[in-house]
């Protein structure tokens, strides 16, 4: 399992090893710097599966530095894949939502192409191409909104400015405790011999507007800390697919996974 510091990662190493699968750790502090070759070499003939927990969630961040996400959304995963296929490893990568551009009106399956709107969705769809022509054995695991990342930027927003979320966005806020479940339920699957490879989404189960999710966020600040909210559109959200809603039929229907509503996170995980 490739890794770096923070929630999902050290969630998912929990509840792998929780659930007796002994994964064997890579911990990267800094994916953007780290070499391909000496990453292939860690990759182990004896290895089941191959676990990129490697992501990036925003897109605004990632849009000044076109190289730098490059790296660790698609020649990272691609290196691991290369040498995953040269050994018959199978692979899970993740991906997101920001792969479409969102001018579909339904929720959005898993075989529906990107058009990336952003540098971060173009670099995921990119590695989605490349993991499928190079690894028969892969597994693709796209999901929503992040609600650390919409959380944050709620809570560091100045409260003497007005914050603007437009409810013309939707999505699903998920939070990273969530997906670290979800694939650690998948892997268990796997490993008890189920060969259902391709492309799957997970996303939690509500689905509503960046300023109905706007609207909740405030609530969890004191007063004298809640900017006023407006339903009116930031520049950041040029770069997010305006319906970022996804259909995850597949992988209950696949893995028996239910999707979970964002209220249920862990308290531990909330301010």
């Amino acid at each position: 399992m490739v890794y770096e510091p923070g929630e999902l990662g050290e969630a998912l190493l929990s509840r792998l090893a929780a659930a007796g699968l002994e994964p064997t750790p890579l911990l990267l502090s800094r994916p953007s710097d780290v070499a391909l070759d000496q990453l292939q070499s860690w990759v182990e003939p004896c290895f089941d599966l191959v676990i990129n927990a490697i992501t990036s969630v925003d897109a605004e961040q990632a849009e000044p530095v076109p190289q730098e996400t490059r790296h660790r959304l698609h020649d990272l995963p691609v290196a691991l894949a290369e040498r995953a296929a040269f050994h018959a490893i199978a692979m899970m990568n993740l991906s997101s939502s920001q792969i479409f551009d969102g001018r579909k009106q339904q929720p959005y399956i898993s075989s529906n192409p990107g058009n990336p709107l952003s540098v971060l969705g173009q670099c995921q769809w990119d590695c989605e191409q490349s993991l499928r022509s190079r690894l028969p054995r892969h597994l693709i695991l796209r999901t929503g909104w992040s609600l650390e990342r919409l959380q944050e930027r709620v809570r560091s927003h100045d409260p003497s400015e007005p914050l603007c979320l437009s409810s013309r966005y939707r999505g699903q806020p998920t939070t990273w405790s969530d997906c670290a479940r979800v694939m650690t339920a998948v892997v268990q699957q796997l490993d008890c011999g189920a060969e259902a490879w391709g492309t799957y989404q997970y996303a939690g189960c509500d689905t509503l507007s960046l300023y109905d999710l706007g609207l909740e966020l405030l609530e969890e600040l004191p007063e004298t800390q809640r900017p006023h909210l407006i339903d009116e559109e930031d520049t950041w959200m040029r770069l997010e697919p305006a319906n970022a809603v996804l259909n995850c039929k597949k992988i209950r229907h696949t893995f028996g996974i239910q999707q979970l509503s964002w209220r249920q996170v862990p308290a531990a995980t909330k301010p």
